[in-house]
């Protein structure tokens, strides 16, 4: 990976001195996620809306505007999707031919880049070998190896970049500016990638790490100073302090906007939370006038600086435009305009998307090898299916594909504790959907037909490399984890017509439903915590009827909870989630236990999803048959109905909502279609 420079440079003159105006066009992409194709993995099908491939179109018309362009990447472009998990597998094994992306973001003739938390998701020994090969720097400030660890495999990151350029101002002049650009990513990845980073590496905070190193790269000779920010835009509250899960570390997750108001920093691309600012065909700016950071102003007098979030996946492009002046022997920012440019747009009638721009030939040609390669393999048989496996559902009701992804992990961590001091423990599995609609739109849903299961499936029922977990917990601390999962919904009132059900601010990834147990969620009651983590209530109670095996949940109660790496890492702010709790952990992913699973089962007969809501069995009934069957259901509300949006695709599963009253209502011009549903 190119170092940045380390020791002060002496002035740059410019070819003509005196008064000069200039403008710079920033490029920027996020989250990528190792989408270089645009390609559903999941489907097997093209896709309209992801891909790099495709932003490449956006980036080369970008440039053919603007006669002095940088290109920058805001973290998170490594790891993502199967294609990324392909690359590791191959690494893992010995195959090493570089990453697709890497040699792609080579081809665009990427400025910088920062990293994202996700791209450490893979391993240190793999993420350097991939940044070995790019061509521009990777920067990132606030995380340095730990001063303890002398380890042969600790990557060490330059916090900053010095890109000296020569750019034309507006008179045709030739002008030589130096351009720092510095990357930040949330302190918390230290929690949520604590299997490679732990003991290994340190995070500071991104506003406090801003403030103290902005001004060194001004000393050094910087003209402008552009922030790479993997962190959501944030608002109120989210300056500072740690969030859910902080523990040992401190700062915000999402601190972009105060990060624009840092003194010294001129521009500001952020990302993390897959949200696009400003929306696509709304450019905003500031017409040319008193220079932003202007040192002599106060605080309030400041400009913040422009700040552009270019969505996931290669779905937009940021176009940050900044008119420059030469004020003495430095350059301020004058104006600025911002913009996204997506690259599919939708039918607002028909809600389909239709790309606007067609993939590069010489992007593809850079992933096709490894592209054919994943393609061929998830085409592998591993099992076959009676029903449906779907998600369409799931935040509603019982979902045949978690149950099976639950079966899968009880299964295993059963068998991990059978020789262990852990063996009489009663096993559980907490499963969310990960692919729920969200900020990933209306094809973001699990939708495996009844019949052969293959290797891309097994991916579409379980999208992450997340490892096996099991914790031992109490009752008390499942009904607490139940409690945080249940603040996905709006709280009700009862008679209430077409409430909205689901909070939008709530992933549907942090929707934990626990099977072996029985319970309701009752929706007229407040929510315990925000959509955070964060406790709002702390004598609120949604949960209802929690019971084991018919009895109700003893707190005291031990058990083993079947979860994943990601959730026991502490994030999310589900309880218990600390490495006391830890009892075992696989070294292979979920994903591979979910396949080795599936083909144990000759012909799994999954539960039908139209089972009736539970009618808790009295105390002395033997357990059911399916002790790890997630039996829950909203509370009845007579007289109340709410809304909720799903995939246009699921209409044809309504059948299996017998014991539900659901209207279809209106396609929206998200592409979602709304359902009304009867309390």
């Amino acid at each position: 990976m190119p170092a940045s420079d380390s020791n002060p440079a002496p002035a740059i003159s410019v070819e003509n001195p005196g008064p000069a105006t200039l403008h710079l066009r920033l490029l920027a992409t996020s989250d990528l996620h190792a989408h270089v194709m645009a390609w559903d993995y999941y489907a097997d099908q093209p896709s309209e809306n992801c891909g790099l491939a495709r932003t490449a179109a956006l980036i080369r018309a970008a440039r053919a505007e603007a006669a002095n362009c940088l290109l920058l990447d805001n973290g998170d472009f490594l790891n993502g999707n199967p294609l990324g998990d392909f690359v590791a597998e191959r690494y893992a094994q010995g195959v090493w031919q570089g990453h697709p992306m890497i040699a792609a973001m080579n081809l665009l003739a990427y400025d910088a880049a920062t990293l994202g938390n996700h791209d450490f998701s893979a391993g240190i020994n793999l993420l350097t070998a991939s940044l070995k090969a790019a061509n521009f720097p990777v920067v990132s400030a606030n995380i340095q190896p730990a001063p303890a660890d002398s380890g042969s495999d600790t990557i060490h990151i330059a916090p900053h970049a010095l890109l000296d350029r020569q750019f034309l101002d507006d008179a045709g002049r030739i002008q030589r500016l130096r351009i720092g650009v510095i990357g930040f990513l949330p302190p918390q990845t230290l929690i949520w990638e604590a299997r490679h980073l732990k003991s290994h590496f340190t995070t500071t905070d991104i506003l406090a790490t801003a403030r103290n190193l902005v001004p060194r790269l001004r000393l050094l000779g910087a003209d402008l100073v552009i922030a790479l920010s993997h962190s959501g835009l944030g608002g109120a509250g989210e300056a500072g302090g740690a969030e859910v899960g902080g523990g040992e570390v401190g700062g915000g997750e999402n601190v972009s906007l105060a990060l624009a108001a840092v003194e010294g920093i001129d521009a500001v691309i952020a990302g993390h939370t897959h949200l696009v600012f400003p929306p696509s065909g709304t450019p905003f700016g500031t017409p040319s006038g008193p220079p932003s950071g202007n040192p002599s102003g106060t605080p309030s007098q400041r400009l913040a600086s422009p700040i552009v979030m270019p969505g996931f996946f290669g779905s937009h492009l940021g176009v940050i435009d900044l008119n420059l002046v030469r004020l003495g022997a430095g350059w301020r920012v004058l104006g600025h305009q911002v913009q996204t440019r997506p690259i599919a747009s939708r039918n607002a009638e028909t809600g389909q998307l239709a790309a606007l721009v067609a993939s590069e030939p010489a992007i593809e040609a850079a992933a096709r090898p490894c592209h054919e390669a994943l393609r061929h393999r998830a085409q592998v048989k591993i099992g076959q299916t009676g029903v449906p496996l779907h998600s369409f559902f799931a935040l509603i009701q019982p979902s045949a594909a978690l149950h099976l992804v639950a079966d899968a992990q009880t299964a295993f961590v059963r068998a991990a504790l059978a020789d262990t001091p852990h063996a009489a423990l009663p096993v559980l599995a907490a499963v969310a959907p990960f692919k729920a609609g969200g900020r990933g739109g209306a094809e973001n849903y699990t939708d495996v037909p009844a019949g052969p299961l293959t290797a891309r499936h097994a991916a579409d029922l379980y999208i992450h490399p997340n490892s096996t977990v099991a914790l031992r917990l109490s009752g008390r601390q499942i009904a607490l984890w139940l409690e945080r999962a249940a603040s996905l919904y709006h709280q009700i009132a009862p008679g209430a017509q077409d409430a909205a059900l689901i909070d939008l601010d709530f992933p549907a990834f942090n929707f934990d439903l626990i099977y072996g147990l029985t319970y309701r969620i009752d929706l007229a009651a407040p929510r315990r915590f925000d959509a955070k983590g964060l406790v709002r209530d702390p004598l609120a109670a949604r949960i209802t009827d929690l019971c084991y095996r018919g009895s109700p949940l003893d707190p005291d109660a031990t058990f083993a909870l079947a979860t994943n790496s990601y959730r026991s890492s502490g994030g999310s702010g589900f309880a218990a989630t600390t490495p006391e709790h830890v009892i075992y952990e696989a070294s292979q992913t979920t994903r591979a236990v979910l396949q080795r699973h599936l083909g144990t089962l000759p012909s799994p007969t999954l539960p039908a999803t139209d089972s009736p809501p539970p009618t808790l069995p009295p105390p002395n009934l033997p357990p059911p048959a399916l002790p790890n069957l997630a039996s829950w259901a909203l509370c009845p509300m007579p007289g109340t109905t709410v809304l909720f949006d799903s995939s246009p695709r699921a209409a044809p599963h309504l059948a299996e909502l017998r014991n539900l009253r659901i209207e279809p209502l209106a396609l929206q011009p998200s592409g979602f279609q709304r359902f009304r549903l009867h309390l």
